[in-house]
Formats: structure tokens, sequence, C-alpha cells
């Protein structure tokens, strides 16, 4: 199921949207925001939710700790800029004497994922699996890149990598599902995919040991946790946490919740 665009989640006819390049659409056609460094701001104002910000604070933000020579006149036109662009009748970007505070403005997509998220946690609490999965899926698909994608200034930067580990978090969770509803065969190889991609991640092992064992692989699921165990010792040092460990014990072990779920007989 699709997430709409525009609609329900707009203010003053605006609807912001940061997972993926910034977009700023009225009735579904998006707006002109200007150049990077003014969409950069924009990015940085919408993410403080209506709470002013200091001008000291809005150019460490969006230019680190050596901002240039003409940084205050880059701020105003970049200000300018923008009130220009979100018109008299969008969200006001004004100076409040403490700092600058854009209000009536809200990141739709975001808002939309902690509620999709907080709904997939409680449907999960209540062991609707499927609801659950589904729910999950839905904040997945809100994503149409990585966070604030191409625009660059430390704070943005700082959470991308934030918001990217909420992702993979969502993704987990998401999967976890998917195996427990008996889909694990269907998965086995995104997760191998995953576990590429990501190889110090000790979830998505788990996820694939589960995944084997469920499928009638407990050899190739042992195989998994040693290439684990050996990359974390060649890059941290370190052994698997202890719910790998525990993991890979119950699988040594034989342990039938482990296995693959018995097959039902035909009734003749």
């Amino acid at each position: 199921m699709g997430v709409p665009t525009s609609g329900g989640s707009a203010v003053h006819g605006l609807r912001f949207e940061l997972l993926g390049p910034l977009r700023a659409l009225r009735d579904g056609a998006e707006i002109p925001l200007g150049p990077p460094r003014q969409r950069a701001v924009l990015a940085v104002l919408l993410l403080q939710e209506g709470r002013p910000m200091s001008y000291g604070s809005l150019v460490e933000a969006v230019w680190g700790g050596t901002p240039p020579a003409h940084v205050r006149n880059l701020v105003q036109k970049y200000v300018s800029g923008l009130r220009r662009a979100l018109s008299d009748d969008g969200p006001q970007l004004v100076w409040t004497g403490s700092g600058y505070r854009l209000g009536g403005a809200v990141v739709a997509d975001l808002r939309e994922r902690r509620r999709l998220v907080d709904e997939a946690l409680a449907a999960r609490a209540a062991g609707e699996l499927s609801r659950a999965r589904d729910l999950a899926r839905q904040a997945e698909e809100l994503w149409r890149g990585e966070f604030a994608e191409g625009l660059r200034a430390p704070y943005l930067e700082a959470e991308r990598l934030r918001w990217a580990e909420k992702r993979l978090t969502v993704l987990e969770e998401r999967l976890a599902g998917e195996i427990e509803l008996g889909h694990a065969f269907e998965y086995v190889h995104e997760l191998v995919r995953l576990v590429a991609a990501h190889p110090l991640r000790e979830r998505f092992v788990e996820l694939l040991m589960f995944a084997l064992c469920r499928t009638g692989r407990p050899a190739d699921a042992l195989a998994a946790y040693e290439a684990a165990r050996q990359r974390l010792s060649e890059a941290m040092g370190a052994d698997p946490g202890p719910v790998l460990r525990d993991l890979h014990t119950r699988v040594l072990r034989q342990d039938v919740t482990l296995l693959p779920p018995p097959a039902v007989l035909p009734v003749h």
C-alpha cells in the first residue's frame, strides 16, 4: 500500500518531506526552494519543529566551525529567498529576537513514519503479526532516498546517520515478522545481501540464521555464525554479542523451536 504525497499532512497547503531529497509540495506540485545551501537552511529549520534557532547555532549547523567571512550576508540572503519561496500564505519564517523560527510547518513524511512505526509496534505487542508487518512496510515505502539527500551541512549529515539507523531498525523488525509468519524461504537471499552490505550488524546475521533454520538449513546457519564471528574478531577484536551466541547454542542443540513447522498432510 503506497503513501500519498499530498493531502491531510499538509499545513498552509504545503507538504514538506525529508525522507529523500527535501521537497515542498503545494497541491501535489513541487515548488522551487532555491540553491542547495538555502535548502539546507530550510531543512535545519524544519527539524527544529517550530523552536527558535539562534543565528550562531544556525551558522554552525549549516556551515560548521569554519563558515565563510560573509556568512551573515548569506544567512540573510537565504532567509529572504525562503520567505519568497514559501509565499505569504505559507509557513512563516521569522526572527523572534532569540533566533529564527519556522512556524506552521510540519515534515509530513517524518510524522507519518512515526505514526506507522508506533502502530506497528503496538500491533506486534498485541500479536497481530500480519498487521505489524504491513504497517512496517508502509513506513519503509515513505523513503525516497537518503535522509535530506544531496544537502551538505554538518547538522544534516549527523541526522542522516541517525535516520539511516532508524531505517535499518524498521527493516529488521519487518523481516523478523516475515520469518515468524512463515515466509523465511522468500527472504533468505535478501538477508544474505543485507549481511554482505552491513557485515558487522549482528541483527541481520541473527535473522539470516533464523531464516536458514526455518528452511531446514541449520548447517548453513552455523556457517553464517562462524563467518560473522571471524568478521567481528578481525574488525573489532570482539566476539558476537550474547543474543547471537545464544542463538548459536540453540542451533547446535537442535532447538525444536528453530526447526521448520511440520508439514500439514492433506486430508483424504
